[in-house]
């Protein structure tokens, strides 16, 4: 089964959040001719984004015609800010998260998660200069500071930037077993913390 995989974009999105999952899945499986992710990219309307440092990206589809996803992504950046605080955009992340079976956030994207009423009674992290904010839009949950990611199950949260592809190698690993996730990760010539135990927090 090819499951889509639906990474939010927006004005002052972090590039590597974003663009470090998308290679992740993307890649993931394509060396034995696996077709495992059909990964998109969603804007709010379907308009060009601006993302930090002057990237222009142009994404596949807006809300209103995304296609069901089977893992939601929320990236950070500066530009969480302020769309934590549109309801359209929670609402849409809250709409997409109840029939995906995992949702996952990079950075400051648990800012948003937090907003749209995600992560009460679970457990999270976000980058490390982000703690308190998260703190005030996720009074409800456990946070962990200096977790590379954090799992509860069908959400995993990890810290900034880089940490979201030690966290896409996670969940490839819990979705398609070891072997595939280490293929990844090896095509990538990535070594990073994703199977450091002690940085690894395992909610659920």
């Amino acid at each position: 089964m090819t499951r889509t995989v639906g990474i939010f974009l927006f004005d002052e999105v972090e590039v590597l959040d974003f663009a470090g999952p998308f290679e992740v899945f993307s890649v993931s499986g394509r060396r034995h001719q696996l077709d495992l992710f059909r990964v998109v990219t969603v804007s709010e309307r379907g308009q060009p984004i601006a993302a930090r440092n002057g990237l222009l990206v142009m994404p596949t589809h807006s809300f209103a015609n995304c296609p069901a996803l089977d893992v939601v992504l929320v990236p950070g950046g500066f530009g969480t800010r302020r769309e934590m605080k549109n309801p359209v955009v929670l609402e849409w992340v809250r709409s997409a998260a109840e029939r995906a079976e995992y949702v996952l956030s990079v950075c400051t994207g648990a800012l948003v998660l937090g907003s749209a009423g995600l992560l009460d009674g679970l457990h999270t992290t976000t980058h490390f200069l982000a703690f308190d904010e998260l703190k005030a839009v996720a009074a409800r949950s456990v946070i962990h500071e200096g977790a590379r990611y954090v799992d509860n199950g069908s959400l995993v949260c990890s810290a900034g930037v880089s940490a979201g592809v030690d966290m896409s190698l996670h969940v490839i690993r819990r979705m398609h077993g070891d072997d595939i996730a280490r293929e990844t990760a090896r095509y990538m010539e990535y070594e990073g913390l994703w199977d450091s135990p002690d940085r690894v927090i395992m909610a659920k």
